[in-house]
């Protein structure tokens, strides 16, 4: 089983030694990598959904009607290309492939030099919005958990054959010559846990490239862990079945771990807001997406202000300097191992470096 990969490294935030420096000196400089939500309309109603279930933090100040116009994300562009910005994926909120002119903002970013991907559930991977990526896409990652169609309908609330019609959009997709990278990521749970290598192997089959094993969040670290003590040798024989899937050209990658190292945080800062900040469907600012829709993961309204403008702002640099994640912080936060590495590197003895 693969654990990392040159997909899901935490070791590439050492490929950006400017933004590093700029931590140490507490200033502001553009951002390697942002996330747009471009709409929180979705399709899908999965039970586990952090943006939806009033068990996790996110989303308790989302609105299910938001979504950037138009105008404004087109405002976004023209910033994030002329400042450099290196990446954009999309995401939800919402699902991000149900915005009707996300083709034109994929073809304008990508013309502007800037990377796209997209978490989606992969539902309106088809038409236009398929065009776009396969000619302007570096990835597409796909969200799932059912194993056919009963199962899938089951966990999403959707109608019946909506697992069937995605593998046939994945085929659509991956068939074709595109360089965009279709992966997936299952979140396991106590309905799929022993589905998880015919899962793996019918999405291989369609030309999935990786897959993520991740399992399924449900609340504070006491729930979240009882949850999958009950399905961790399940997952375990499952994930060993599945090394004979694994070859050059598919690999598996296994998340599916405890969650104690992610809630309490032993730093007072969090320095990836820098890498990676989020813009969310109401035109806001986010520190990251596990503070998404929330009033302790705000930096501010972008409505009225250009995102460039806003972003190398005195009253930005000062909010994210000052967020204490020992504080404000205490739930899942995915960027956890990244922070610590950073601040591991930020920490390191100057008078020691040459001794390797």
């Amino acid at each position: 089983m693969v654990n990392s990969s040159e997909y899901y490294s935490n070791y590439k935030i050492f490929k950006f030694n400017k933004v590093l420096k700029n931590l140490k000196k507490k200033e502001i400089v553009t951002p390697i990598h942002i996330r747009i939500k471009p709409i929180n309309v979705c399709n899908h109603a999965c039970w586990y959904c952090a943006y939806r279930n009033s068990n996790l933090q996110l989303g308790n100040q989302m609105q299910k009607e938001d979504r950037i116009p138009f105008e404004k994300l087109n405002e976004i562009v023209d910033d994030v290309i002329e400042m450099g910005v290196k990446a954009v994926t999309f995401s939800g909120g919402g699902e991000p492939l149900l915005y009707k002119k996300l083709p034109l903002i994929i073809e304008k970013l990508a013309k502007g030099g800037v990377k796209v991907a997209s978490l989606t559930n992969g539902s309106n991977l088809k038409g236009n919005m398929a065009e776009a990526f396969h000619k302007y896409g570096t990835w597409i990652r796909i969200s799932l958990d059912g194993y056919d169609d009963e199962s899938y309908a089951k966990a999403r609330g959707i109608k019946h054959h909506e697992f069937s019609r995605l593998l046939k959009n994945i085929i659509d997709f991956t068939s074709t010559d595109t360089k965009c990278m279709v992966g997936c990521v299952i979140i396991v749970d106590h309905n799929n846990c022993d589905h998880i290598y015919e899962l793996c192997l019918k999405l291989k089959k369609v030309g999935v490239k990786n897959i993520k094993i991740s399992g399924v969040v449900t609340g504070n670290t006491i729930e979240n862990n009882q949850y999958h003590l009950k399905i961790k040798n399940i997952v375990k024989d499952q994930l060993t079945k599945c090394k004979n899937l694994i070859d050059k050209k598919f690999s598996i990658i296994d998340h599916y771990h405890d969650l104690n190292d992610r809630f309490n945080k032993s730093y007072e800062t969090c320095p990836f807001i820098l890498f990676r900040p989020v813009i969310g469907a109401d035109s806001k600012v986010y520190t990251c997406q596990d503070k998404a829709y929330t009033a302790s993961g705000a930096l501010g309204n972008i409505k009225d202000i250009s995102f460039k403008k806003f972003w190398f702002s005195e009253e930005t640099r000062n909010k994210i300097y000052k967020l204490n994640p020992q504080v404000l912080c205490n739930h899942h936060c995915i960027s956890h191992s990244k922070n610590m590495l950073i601040h591991e590197y930020l920490n390191l003895n100057e008078d020691h470096l040459y001794f390797t």
